[in-house]
């Protein structure tokens, strides 16, 4: 332990990440800049030559980082995970969906520890970074590891740490977001801990992997609850003729006591849409309901279902079924200016708009074409937006609130403007064609 300890602060550690996406790339981006050495894992035979191309899949990390990361810091992406038993520690970035039942999903995270475990080696150190349940390090990581004929806190180290990525946030970065770090036992946390400062500014040690695990948990049941609770009375304004948004600026000039969440089409992202149902499911065993998560969920899930009513309506009061109208949607990503389009909301209200018969297109210039997702394939590729383009569609939906969108030019080319945003709120012409959703 000494030794490894030893080496961590030298900075001679090798780190592995297992996938290269969203969480992971970003990640071993904070590690190079730190001048420790990282081996990136990705299953994607594609994406892994790609990235060793210098070629990033995702637009937080650019072309130009990752050339750099490649040429001067000695990174190299490999589908290899017989290489598993090179790096000092492991860190394993893999997605946690849900079932069709809401239910958790750890197909990847089974499948990444059994390949880890074939692999497994004495002093390597394991840290799940994937959102998860509290009780999955201990319970579900710990039997299958161990499966190798090594025991953890012996002959190799384990420990759990949230990744706390918010994609298309300047503020903020994976070096300078505080690392919440918890282990199964003190070694490991302290080995944890250790390799975390060498890239994260502030790293925030907890008392055991349960205690970190569910502290995500709160965090994103926090943000589900509260953005419910606007969602909800949105539709109650929108009923009474007051504007949502109008009441929450105001509200927010309270100096205390009150943090502005808005409203929109629905939830989207890797995050507050799936975790707190990870706490919901968990919570049964203990023979125990979580009903402010579950009546959150409840309401987030019908807001594509209101979008449509009112485009519905607003259609109708223009003489104009949904049915056999063309419809364009700005923005594919779950929010503005990113590239992720994970458990976006744009997704569902495409798959809703064609169930009731509409012409649906849509525009995104961070997505030029839709790829195939585990529910979903709308085979899409992004239209360019043009003035005249504009005025062939009967209504222009904007799911997304990008920053490269001219509104003004939007609006005054549009027939009818559905605005989940608010991103029209400062267009003064044309206002009549907007209808707030």
């Amino acid at each position: 332990m000494a030794k490894r300890k030893a080496a961590a602060k030298q900075k001679q550690m090798m780190v592995g990440i297992v996938g290269m996406g969203y969480v992971g790339l970003p990640l071993a981006r904070a590690f190079c800049n730190n001048d420790l050495k990282v081996l990136g894992f990705d299953v994607n035979e594609r994406r892994v030559e790609r990235l060793n191309k210098g070629i990033t899949p995702i637009k937080s990390v650019t072309d130009a980082e990752l050339k750099t990361m490649i040429k001067d810091k000695g990174f190299k992406a490999t589908a290899a995970m017989s290489q598993l038993s090179k790096p000092d520690a492991i860190l394993i970035c893999v997605p946690t969906p849900l079932t069709e039942n809401r239910e958790p999903d750890m197909t990847y995270v089974e499948t990444t520890c059994r390949t880890i475990s074939k692999y497994l080696r004495k002093g390597q150190l394991i840290v799940l970074e994937s959102t998860t349940y509290p009780g999955t390090t201990r319970e579900l990581m710990l039997p299958i590891l161990e499966a190798s004929g090594l025991k953890a806190g012996k002959d190799f180290y384990l420990a759990y740490s949230p990744e706390r990525e918010d994609p298309g946030n300047p503020q903020f970065e994976t070096a300078t977001i505080a690392k919440v770090v918890g282990g199964l036992d003190k070694q490991s946390l302290d080995l944890a801990v250790e390799l975390y400062s060498h890239a994260i500014k502030t790293v925030v040690p907890v008392e055991s992997c349960e205690v970190a695990e569910a502290s995500k948990i709160l965090e994103n049941s926090y943000r589900c609850v509260n953005i419910a609770m606007v969602n909800e009375l949105k539709q109650l304004f929108d009923r009474m003729g007051i504007d949502v948004w109008s009441v929450i600026n105001a509200a927010k000039t309270k100096p205390f006591g009150f943090q502005a969440f808005y409203p929109g089409p629905g939830l989207g992202g890797h995050c507050i849409p799936i975790d707190p149902f990870y706490l919901t499911w968990k919570a049964r065993q203990y023979d125990m309901n979580t009903r402010f998560i579950e009546l959150a969920g409840e309401i987030n899930v019908q807001m594509p279902y209101y979008v449509i009513h009112q485009l519905l309506k607003a259609l109708s009061d223009r003489k104009k079924p949904l049915n056999g109208s063309k419809v364009l949607v700005l923005g594919l990503a779950y929010k503005k200016d990113i590239d992720d389009l994970r458990e976006s909301p744009s997704i569902v209200l495409i798959e809703l708009l064609r169930k009731h018969g509409a012409k649906v297109d849509y525009n995104d210039p961070y997505i030029p074409q839709t790829h195939k997702q585990r529910e979903h394939d709308l085979k899409m590729k992004s239209k360019p937006i043009s003035p005249a383009m504009l005025k062939k569609y009967d209504a222009v939906l904007i799911a997304t609130d990008h920053s490269d969108y001219d509104y003004n030019m939007i609006v005054q080319n549009a027939k009818l403007v559905l605005d989940t945003r608010n991103a029209t709120a400062k267009v003064k012409r044309n206002r009549n064609k907007i209808v707030k959703a």
